[in-house]
């Protein structure tokens, strides 16, 4: 019997485990296959394999029930879920439902959740900048949280090498607030956008109105044919899962990348409990895994482990991680896992109308999503009474209306005949938000879940810094507006729960000092060198652009330092 248990623990022995299949979890997996590691992806959610499982992805909209809409009842039952924008009929299968995943709000917080292969990479919205030094710098020059142990130049490199592989359509646009990459053509503007673009850039040197960047396929190059991917079609049916794998995820690029080396296992409906630490190696060896449909206890050994379970759930399992060493979560000897929880602030719009260019109309469907303002404020010295700031979304569109009073076949005409109306413009802020020990996720000490692991305790809110960059961008968008020209000009501060931006970063931040972060510059652990995380949980700030992009960069470079170490015999 001992033999067997010897051969049994043999068999779930590999050279690195990643926890989490998403788009860090998939980066990671792609890279440490790659390089020879026999790799073990484990995923708490369902198997999704690409094409194959994507239901909805040519229905056409009379072949939904509803007409992709959310039955009501639906709503009801989930109504933190049903505030995300993709949550639509056609997507709904890819999102955590409210009951079946809870969690404690200690404040709003709306979490958004993807339990399957491919995690959240297959509902993301694409957006893809990268970092500058301006946000690498922001906590030393401007003081709060940690001093970043990296600066753009350590990135750059690796931002270069996701980009060719992703596919990541954009201009080169010269800013050294928002650095050029090694893009695909980008989308263009339209019309009002492009109008748009020349009266800001004219009246405001310093602000700049530019094509959005994104992880779409614009033309299609010999890597990505060798993924076997195709050119994005335009279509704007991506939540539902590409048939082209025109746009980025984890199913069709990285893990059947890291698949297609032989040195991948993948392992679906495998919830990780916790990581093993043991004492006398003074390392983690592995992960304790419940299996989602059975509740059977497994655990799995690796000499590296990549820790990539999204943010709020990689600061879950990590406090869940205890030993005797570890009383407070493996890593935890800075006390800070689980603080400092920051966000993306986008609960301010602003809407108008504009009546030039009538002889134009849009044409076909930009996936891009039109412009992209990038953040102007606080850069080059301290000009307002807020830290940091904002980036912001602007597009142009123009509807078609009837009119539809009257009856019979004056109605019917009007139907038949829709006419256009005057172009609509919006456009949304995307602000800093600034890590907060007051913001904090713990273990609940009472409600676990069905598969034993605590309940998790969420306590994120605004403070007065937001308050005060929302007004700004009012104030700001509503001048630069009525410069253009538009009419009818309307503000919208919502203030929509934290959470709903998907953007949640921090609780294992990377720094300089053990002291007061959990990880160092490569995204490994001070206390355990052979635990590494590169998914949002280890950002020491947000910037204002978005972070997948960073995420895939930094699994890409924290592999290849850890398999160096490896080589090396340090971890």
């Amino acid at each position: 019997m001992a033999n067997l248990n010897i051969v049994s623990e043999k068999e779930r022995t590999y050279d690195a485990i990643v926890v989490g299949s998403g788009i860090s979890g998939g980066w990671s997996a792609k890279e440490l296959c790659e390089r020879g590691l026999k790799t073990l992806v484990l995923e708490r959610g369902r198997d999704v394999q690409h094409v194959k499982d994507y239901p909805t992805t040519n229905l056409y909209p009379w072949e939904f029930e509803h007409r992709g809409e959310i039955p009501h009842q639906m709503k009801e039952e989930n109504p933190v879920v049903s505030r995300c924008y993709a949550f639509r009929e056609d997507a709904a299968h890819f999102f955590v439902k409210d009951k079946e995943h809870p969690y404690i709000q200690a404040k709003p917080f709306d979490w958004i959740r993807g339990y399957q292969v491919g995690g959240k990479s297959l509902l993301w919205a694409r957006q893809t900048q990268r970092w500058s030094d301006f946000d690498f710098e922001g906590p030393l020059r401007d003081g709060f949280a940690v001093d970043w142990p990296i600066r753009y130049a350590d990135l750059k490199p690796w931002y270069d090498h996701v980009e060719r592989f992703a596919g990541i359509a954009g201009d080169r646009d010269g800013l050294a607030e928002l650095p050029d990459g090694e893009f695909l053509p980008g989308y263009p503007l339209n019309v009002v956008e492009k109008y748009f673009k020349q009266k800001m850039e004219t009246q405001y040197p310093g602000r700049k109105v530019i094509s959005a960047r994104c992880a779409h396929i614009s033309k299609v190059q010999p890597i990505h044919l060798e993924q076997g991917r195709g050119q994005c079609q335009n279509r704007t049916l991506c939540q539902r899962g590409c048939p082209f794998g025109g746009y980025f995820s984890s199913n069709a690029s990285t893990l059947p990348w890291a698949a297609k080396t032989g040195n991948m296992t993948l392992r679906p409906d495998s919830v990780v409990h916790s990581v093993l630490y043991d004492e006398d190696k003074k390392r983690a060896i592995g992960v304790r895994v419940i299996d989602r449909n059975t509740k059977e206890e497994i655990d799995f050994f690796a000499k590296v482990i990549f820790v990539n379970a999204a943010a709020i759930n990689t600061n879950l399992l990590l406090l869940n991680s205890k030993s005797n060493r570890f009383p407070n979560g493996i890593g935890n000897d800075s006390e800070t896992i689980g603080k400092y929880i920051a966000f993306h602030n986008y609960s301010a719009r602003i809407s108008a109308s504009y009546d030039g260019y009538l002889d134009f109309k849009t044409d076909g469907r930009n996936p891009a999503g039109g412009g992209y303002i990038p953040r102007f404020r606080n850069l080059y010295r301290q000009e307002t009474d807020f830290l940091r700031g904002y980036a912001a979304g602007f597009s142009a569109y123009r509807s078609s209306g009837s009119d539809q009073s009257g009856y019979g076949e004056k109605l019917k005409n009007s139907l038949l005949n829709p006419q256009l109306g005057n172009w609509g413009v919006g456009s949304h802020m995307m602000g800093e938000t600034i890590p907060k020990e007051s913001n904090y996720v713990v273990l609940d000490d009472k409600q676990v879940d069905d598969w034993g692991t605590p309940l998790l305790k969420i306590s994120v809110d605004y403070d007065e810094n937001d308050k005060k960059m929302v007004k700004d961008y009012l104030d700001t968008m509503e001048e630069m507006f009525d410069y253009a020209g538009f009419t009818n000009i309307k503000r919208n501060d919502k203030w929509q729960a934290p959470g709903l931006d998907i953007h949640e970063m921090g609780g294992v931040r990377m720094g300089r000092d053990p002291k007061t972060s959990v990880l160092n510059g490569w995204n490994q652990m001070h206390d355990v060198p052979n635990v590494f995380v590169t998914d949002g949980a280890c950002m020491t700030s947000t910037s204002t652009q978005n972070p997948s992009l960073t995420y895939m960069a930094l699994s890409a470079r924290s592999v290849d330092y850890a398999v160096k170490e490896l080589k090396k015999g340090n971890i």
